[in-house]
């Protein structure tokens, strides 16, 4: 897709990567730096054409499509400052093809920029991969949360993806996401299955929250026991369901909040934690399994334990550690 002009007007001719978005969300995304007020204001006026007709900012692009967009006004400043962070942070390639990247994801980062967050993931690798013509999350991951996460490079991928993860929610073949957490408290089962529906709310703050409620979207976790001292537990916690903090949320509930978790954990422990070396909340997307988008076979990506996490664990008496099945 052509970059809008300040100066001339721009024909852009819609390929597959574009087929199915919303007029307007191609606009924001084309328009850097171009308030969103005046992008709408255009469309509405008829400025904007599609094969040289007017369009409601809701049409959905097909492949072929032509587009006229008129030269578009940039906000006070020439472009957008970006947090240098973002063109320093080397996001490791766990793997890549033609349509789909996937990147082990540091803790601390956002996967998107909003949200009091200056810049995140996406932005970084579309900055240091200026050539690609397409990249969009397919998933997200929490800013404390380290690990495997999925970036398609061509539409069709990225909706074959959604597709799957949805596929996965209602009980087919889809992704099998695998994480693993280190819990305060002895935690006694060896397999547990935790099912309480989740209910998002908003504080005064606006902060986005996450309570165990009846009126709440169904969600379903799987708990493996994989090592334990006398006050953690490291488990494997398998994702039945995507609900937002949804880990994070049932083993707070039942009593066994996670090592360094801000939102939902125990903040005096946290605080200890924070002296004897745990920075951050302890919870890694270590594996992720599923059919390929493209082609149907087998992948399975995997993420090693960041080397805090593990040193953290190191630090815990050997003397005390029992494994089960540990996989470190």
């Amino acid at each position: 897709m052509a970059e809008v002009s300040k100066t001339s007007v721009v024909q852009a001719l819609v390929t597959e990567n574009e087929h199915g978005q919303r007029l307007d969300n191609l606009l924001l995304k084309t328009c850097k730096g171009v308030p969103k007020s005046h992008v709408y204001s255009v469309v509405r006026s008829g400025q904007v054409r599609v094969n040289g007709r007017r369009a409601e900012v809701s049409y959905r692009l097909q492949t072929g499509d032509v587009l006229r967009i008129p030269p578009m006004r940039t906000a006070g400043v020439e472009r957008q400052v970006v947090d240098g962070a973002a063109l320093k942070v080397q996001l490791p390639v766990v793997y890549e093809d033609e349509g789909l990247l996937v990147v082990d994801k540091p803790a601390g980062i956002a996967v998107h920029g909003g949200s009091g967050e200056s810049f995140g993931v996406i932005e970084a690798l579309r900055r240091q991969r200026p050539q690609a013509r397409f990249l969009e999350l397919a998933h997200r991951l929490d800013r404390e949360t380290s690990g495997v996460l999925l970036l398609g490079k061509k539409r069709s991928v990225l909706v074959a993806l959604h597709e799957m993860f949805r596929e996965g929610a209602r009980g087919g073949r889809g992704a099998d996401k695998r994480y693993q957490v280190l819990v305060c408290g002895r935690w006694m089962d060896p397999l547990r299955h935790v099912r309480l529906p989740l209910h998002k709310y908003l504080l005064e703050s606006g902060e986005r929250r996450v309570r165990v409620a009846e009126e709440g979207k169904a969600a379903h976790t799987v708990f493996r026991l994989l090592a334990r001292w006398q006050g953690f537990s490291l488990l494997e916690a398998q994702l039945k369901t995507g609900r937002t903090h949804q880990i994070r949320v049932h083993l707070a509930h039942l009593g066994y909040p996670i090592a360094g978790d801000e939102k939902y954990g125990d903040f005096a422990l946290n605080r200890v934690l924070g002296r004897q070396g745990l920075k951050r909340m302890f919870l890694h997307a270590c594996r992720m399994s599923l059919p390929h988008p493209q082609d149907g076979r087998d992948l399975v990506l995997e993420a090693t334990l960041p080397g805090a996490l593990r040193q953290f664990l190191q630090g815990l008496s050997a003397s005390e550690r029992q494994d089960y099945g540990s996989k470190i």
